[in-house]
C-alpha cells in the first residue's frame, strides 16, 4: 500500500483537492455500504446453511469469488479518491479434484477478506459520513448565515419579541444572530469549524485506508510466494544459462582440443608402428599433443572455477582477495575478521556473495570507466553485508532507460540475492560514485522434507 500524494497542511487542508476527494469517497461509500453488507451477510448465511449439502457450497463459493469483484471496486475507489495504490491480490489458482476445487472456491481467502472489509466498513461509512457532513454543513452554514437567515421563520423570544435566525435559549436568557454585529462571531465560528473539518474527517479516512490496505491488498504470505516464484524463475534461468555456457565452452573449446590430442596421438602411434625415419615427426606430434592436453587442463580449471571457485574452500575472505588480485583494475578488498570468526557461512551464501562481487567488479571493468574499486564485507546482526564502490561515471540502472524493458546484469543479481531472502540496494548518480550494498542471511533455510509418494 502506497500513498500517492502527501497530506495537506492545516492552513490549506480545507481547500486541498485531497480533502474533498476523500469527502467524495465518503459520499460514494455511503450508498454502497448497505448493499455490500447485504452481500456479505447473504454469502456468510448461505455458506453456513449449505455446508451440509456439500454441493451447495459451490453456490456459496461463487458468491465468495464474487466478493473479489467488490474488493476490486473498493481498490479502484481508494486509488481514485484516497490516493492509495493497493496492489491486486494474487489471482485464484484453479485446483484439480472435487474437494480441492470446492475448498479453493468456498474458502477463497481473498474473497473472505473482502467480505470482512464490507462488514466492518458499514458502520464506519455511516459514522464517517454523518460526522464529516454535519461538521462541514455547520461550518458553511455559520459562514453564510448572514446571507440566507432572512428566509427562516420568525421565533418568539421569552420576552415576547420576535426574532429571525440562529438562536440560543436557556431559560429566560436568549441570543439571536439577527443583527450585523451578531453575525460576525457566527461567521468567525464558521471559519474555525471549516478549518477544523479536515481534522475531524481525517481519523475516519485514516481508518478506512487502514482497513483497505489490510483487507483488500495481498497478504505478506502471498507477496512472499509471488516473490519466491519470480526469483526462482530468475535463478532457474540463470542456472540454465550457466549450464549452456559451460556446455558450449566444453564443446567448442576443451572437447575440440581433446579430439585434436587423440588424433595427434593416433597419428604418432601409426608413425611409430611403421618404423623408419618417422620417429622425429612422431615426437613432434606427441609434443604438440602434450601442449594441447595442458591447455585443455587449463580450460577445465577455468570452467571448474566458474562452477565453484576453489578459493572458496579456504573461506570467503581468501576467495575475494584472490578475485581482487586477478581483476583488471586495482580492487581493494576489506573483509572484517568477524565474517568468519562466528563460524563458516552457509555454502550457498558464500557462493552468492562471491559471484555477486565478481559480477559487480566485472561491471566496473566493462562499463564504469573507473580507476579502481573498493569491496567491503562485514558480518552484522542483520546478516552478511557486502558493499562494492567504484569511482566511475555512475548512471547504473537495473532496467534499461530506453523504455524497452531490457534488464541489465544487475537485475539478475537482484534475483539471485532475493532467492535467499537478501536485498540489493543501488546508488549510482550520473557522474558517480556507484555504490551497491547487498545484505545476505548468514544461513539459508533448510528445505522442508517431503514424504515420498508410495
Amino acid at each position: 500500500m502506497t500513498t500517492l500524494t502527501p497530506a495537506p497542511r492545516f492552513r490549506t487542508a480545507p481547500f486541498a483537492r485531497r480533502t474533498w476527494r476523500a469527502y467524495g469517497f465518503l459520499w460514494l461509500a455511503l450508498p454502497l455500504a448497505p448493499f455490500a453488507l447485504a452481500y456479505a451477510v447473504l454469502t456468510t448465511v448461505l455458506t453456513v446453511g449449505l455446508a451440509a449439502t456439500v454441493v451447495g457450497l459451490f453456490v456459496a463459493g461463487g458468491l465468495v469469488l464474487g466478493a473479489r469483484g467488490w474488493g476490486g471496486m473498493y481498490r479502484r475507489m481508494a486509488r481514485r479518491f484516497l490516493d492509495m495504490e493497493i496492489a491486486d491480490p494474487a489471482p485464484r489458482q484453479p485446483r484439480r479434484g472435487f474437494w480441492r476445487r470446492l475448498g479453493s472456491t468456498a474458502g477463497d481467502a481473498t474473497g473472505w477478506r473482502a467480505i470482512l472489509y464490507m462488514v466492518t466498513t458499514f458502520p464506519l461509512s455511516l459514522a464517517s459520513f454523518v460526522v464529516s457532513t454535519v461538521f462541514l454543513v455547520a461550518a458553511l452554514g455559520s459562514m453564510t448565515h448572514w446571507a440566507w437567515s432572512w428566509v427562516l421563520p420568525l421565533q418568539e423570544a421569552p420576552d415576547g419579541t420576535m426574532h429571525r435566525g440562529f438562536s440560543i435559549m436557556a431559560g429566560d436568557w436568549y441570543w439571536f444572530a439577527d443583527t450585523p454585529a451578531r453575525q460576525v462571531p457566527l461567521v468567525v465560528a464558521g471559519v474555525v469549524l471549516f478549518f477544523l473539518w479536515p481534522l475531524v474527517q481525517a481519523p475516519f479516512v485514516a481508518l478506512v485506508r487502514l482497513l483497505a490496505g489490510a483487507l483488500l491488498g495481498p497478504t505478506r504470505a502471498s507477496l512472499r510466494v509471488t516473490e519466491l516464484e519470480r526469483t526462482r524463475a530468475g535463478v532457474v534461468e540463470d542456472a540454465d544459462d550457466r549450464l549452456r555456457r559451460i556446455e558450449r565452452d566444453l564443446h567448442d573449446g576443451t572437447q575440440a582440443r581433446l579430439v585434436a590430442v587423440a588424433m595427434q596421438l593416433g597419428e604418432a602411434r601409426d608413425l611409430l608402428s611403421g618404423g623408419g625415419d618417422d620417429v622425429t615427426l612422431a615426437e613432434d606430434l606427441v609434443g604438440t599433443a602434450h601442449d594441447s592436453a595442458k591447455e585443455a587442463l587449463a580450460e577445465l580449471r577455468e570452467i571448474a572455477r566458474g562452477i565453484h571457485p576453489p578459493a572458496l574452500d579456504s573461506g570467503l575472505a581468501v576467495a575475494l582477495e584472490t578475485l581482487g588480485a586477478r581483476a583488471a583494475l586495482p580492487v581493494t578488498v576489506d573483509v572484517d575478521p568477524d565474517v568468519e570468526a562466528g563460524g563458516r557461512l552457509a555454502p550457498a551464501v558464500e557462493s552468492i556473495a562471491y559471484y555477486t562481487v565478481a559480477e559487480l567488479v566485472t561491471n566496473v571493468v566493462k562499463h564504469a570507466e573507473a580507476s579502481g574499486a573498493y569491496v567491503m564485507v562485514q558480518r552484522t546482526a542483520d546478516g552478511l553485508r557486502v558493499r562494492v564502490r567504484d569511482d566511475g561515471r555512475g548512471g547504473a540502472v537495473v532496467v534499461a532507460p530506453d523504455g524497452s524493458g531490457h534488464r541489465t546484469g544487475l537485475a539478475g543479481l537482484i534475483d539471485r540475492v532475493r532467492a535467499v531472502d537478501g536485498t540489493l540496494d543501488l546508488s549510482s548518480p550520473v557522474g558517480g560514485p556507484t555504490v551497491v550494498s547487498v545484505l545476505l542471511p548468514t544461513h539459508t533455510r533448510p528445505a522442508t522434507p517431503t514424504r515420498p509418494r508410495s
